[in-house]
C-alpha cells in the first residue's frame, strides 16, 4: 500500500514524525495528500515544524485551592513576548496549573500524558501551537501541599514563587506568607535553612574567603583570618537562607522573626521560578527574516 520512502517523503513534506506520518498513510491508504490533510486536520504537521524552533519567552502562573490548602506554579515557555502576553496563551498556562493542582502528576511526562476532558495535556498543547503558531513547551512545575499554600506571580509571570507553611490559624497566617512569598521574588533565597546549605557550596566559599584575606596588604595570623571567614560566612547564610535573611519590607528583622510576630508559622517549603532562567533566548535578525520573506 504504501513503502518506507512514503513515509519518509511524508516526513519532510510534513515535518511530523515517523510513526505520525505512518499512521496518517494508512489512515489514508497511502494517499499522500489526503494523509497530509490528515495531519494537518490533526494539527501534528504544524506542530512538528515548530519542534525544532527556541521557546524562551513564556510566563510562569499559579493556581491555589480555595482553602490554601494545595497549590502549583508551572512554567510554559513560547518563541515571542508577544504571545506571552495573549489571553489564549495565558488560558493555556492556568489550565496547566490547575491540572497539576487536582492530577498530582508525578513529572512533566505524566503531566503531559493526563486526560484534560478533551485528548490529554500533550494533545492540547499541541492544538495550541496549531493555534497560536509558535512552538509552545510545558517546561517545569513545582506543586505542595500543607496546612497553609500560597503563591505569587511577579511582574506578569516573569517570576512565580510558592510556599508552604504548618500553622494553628492559616486565617490568621496568610497575609504572612503571602510577604513571605513576595520577599522570596525579590531576595532570591537559595534554601530555607542553613542545614540545606550544600557542604560543597559552603567549603568554596570558605576557600574564596580564606584567599581574600591571605591577599589583604596587611597579614593577619591565622587564628584572625579563621575568625574573619567565619563572620563572613555568618553573612553568606543571610544571603542564601530564606529564614536568615532580612525582611525586605522592615530589613530590621529576619524573616524568621516576622513569623515569629504572627503566632504559629512554621516555613516547609517554598520553590521560585525565574522565566526563562538556563534557556537559549532566540536571537532575532529583523532584516534577514524580511529578506527572506521576500525571497519566498
Amino acid at each position: 500500500m504504501f513503502t518506507a520512502k512514503d513515509v519518509m517523503a511524508l516526513r519532510e513534506m510534513s515535518g511530523a514524525g515517523m510513526m505520525d506520518c505512518k499512521k496518517a498513510l494508512t489512515a489514508c491508504e497511502g494517499d499522500m495528500d489526503k494523509a497530509m490533510d490528515y495531519l494537518r486536520e490533526k494539527s501534528l504537521a504544524a506542530s512538528a515544524k515548530k519542534a525544532a524552533r527556541i521557546a524562551a519567552e513564556g510566563i510562569v502562573s499559579s493556581y491555589v485551592t480555595d482553602d490554601h490548602k494545595v497549590g502549583a506554579i508551572v512554567e510554559v515557555n513560547c518563541e515571542t513576548d508577544f504571545v506571552a502576553k495573549t489571553d489564549d496563551f495565558k488560558a493555556l498556562v492556568n489550565d496547566v496549573a490547575k491540572l497539576v493542582v487536582e492530577k498530582n502528576p508525578a513529572d512533566i511526562d505524566a503531566l503531559m500524558a493526563l486526560d484534560c476532558g478533551d485528548g490529554t495535556v500533550a494533545e492540547m498543547v499541541t492544538r495550541a501551537v496549531a493555534k497560536i503558531g509558535e512552538k509552545i513547551t510545558v517546561r517545569r512545575f513545582a506543586r505542595m501541599e500543607s496546612q497553609l499554600v500560597d503563591t505569587y506571580i511577579h511582574l506578569g509571570g516573569k517570576i512565580g514563587v510558592i510556599v508552604a507553611a504548618k500553622t494553628a490559624d492559616a486565617e490568621k497566617a496568610k497575609p504572612a506568607v503571602h510577604d513571605v512569598a513576595m520577599h522570596i521574588a525579590a531576595a532570591r533565597p537559595n534554601v530555607l535553612h542553613r542545614d540545606e546549605v550544600n557542604p560543597a557550596d559552603l567549603e568554596k566559599e570558605r576557600e574564596i574567603l580564606r584567599a581574600q584575606a591571605l591577599n589583604d596588604p596587611k597579614p593577619k595570623p591565622a587564628n584572625i583570618i579563621e575568625k574573619m571567614v567565619e563572620g563572613r560566612i555568618a553573612k553568606y547564610y543571610k544571603e542564601v537562607c530564606l529564614l536568615e535573611q532580612p525582611f525586605v519590607k522592615n530589613p530590621d528583622q529576619s524573616i524568621e522573626q516576622m513569623l515569629k510576630d504572627h503566632g504559629d508559622v512554621e516555613l516547609t517549603a517554598f520553590v521560585r521560578f525565574e522565566m526563562g532562567e538556563g534557556l537559549q533566548k532566540r536571537q532575532d535578525n529583523f532584516a534577514e527574516e524580511v529578506m527572506g520573506q521576500i525571497k519566498k
